[in-house]
């Protein structure tokens, strides 16, 4: 029904900002139903066009960044996601601030680049952690310790804890 509705409005030439919003709509339901190599090239377009009708500084752009940034993730592009986002994060603190609900997404999205990589280096997965652990207070003083991104970030930073303790200790094999 959401792409017969998006095919109907690029007929009937409705406004950048209506067609935007369609896709985006589009690509949601799309990652939701896991369809992420399907999502992946609307994300990219509403951030490009986004970013083109608004500009880098606008809030609009920043989420369609960091969501655009999710997906990559969900399809492996680590350094794609991780170019993004080291791009965009200086921007959404200037813009929005230290205490942005879109900055504390878009680092734990760059934790996440460098963790899930399986390529990720012992100092990659040291500085996934130490962000992390930098994170984890701010996001409990702004958000609360019962929001859904505290308790993720709570989460990650055990998870990630333990698999750089076991990665820095040797195996007794490997003796």
């Amino acid at each position: 029904m959401q792409e017969a509705e998006l095919a109907m409005l690029r007929r009937v030439g409705v406004s950048e900002e209506r067609m935007l919003t369609a896709q985006s709509n589009l690509a949601v339901i799309y990652s939701e139903l896991g369809l992420h190599e399907k999502a992946l090239p609307l994300k990219r377009d509403v951030y490009s066009e986004t970013l083109k009708l608004l500009g880098e500084e606008n809030r609009e752009t920043l989420v369609a960044a960091n969501n655009y940034a999710a997906t990559l993730l969900d399809v492996h592009r680590y350094a794609e996601a991780k170019s993004l986002l080291l791009k965009t994060i200086p921007v959404v603190r200037r813009v929005l601030g230290e205490n942005s609900d879109v900055l504390l997404k878009m680092k734990h999205k760059y934790a996440q680049t460098l963790y899930e990589d399986p390529e990720v280096t012992l100092d990659g997965l040291r500085e996934a952690v130490t962000t992390l652990e930098e994170l984890e207070p701010i996001a409990r003083r702004v958000l609360g310790g019962a929001h859904p991104i505290t308790t993720i970030i709570e989460g990650d930073v055990r998870l990630m804890r333990l698999t750089l303790r076991a990665r820095e200790t040797p195996s007794p094999e490997s003796s």
